[in-house]
């Protein structure tokens, strides 16, 4: 009865301590910085937001084809039905990731 309580609760514990810790960490150092006269400007970050929906977009075609090719090598041949969808919908959306940062990698030459 006690481990179906405690194990969930050192879970979100270690969780939350991992997270406090790292904000905490993080906070000081920038004070630190701040305070030796070093640019605050250097902690704000630039994301494009356009490449991350490329990314996910083509993630998630990719696990889509996995899941369909998955599905044929699940009827057509002897393989376990866990070993075909999983190496499958693993390799499509590796793939995927793969495509897209040589993608990005041909856009930022330009």
């Amino acid at each position: 009865m006690a481990e179906e309580i405690l194990i969930p609760l050192a879970f979100f514990a270690s969780v939350f301590g991992i997270i406090y810790v790292y904000l905490t960490a993080r906070n000081r150092e920038r004070m630190s910085m701040i305070d030796k006269g070093v640019d605050p400007s250097i902690f704000t970050t630039k994301r494009n937001y356009a490449n991350m929906t490329l990314k996910f977009g083509m993630l998630l075609v990719g696990i889509a084809l996995g899941i369909l090719v998955g599905s044929f090598i699940d009827e057509y041949t002897t393989l376990p039905e866990e070993v075909g969808y999983f190496s499958m919908i693993f390799l499509f959306g590796g793939l995927a990731l793969i495509i897209n940062s040589i993608l990005e990698d041909r856009k930022a030459k330009q």
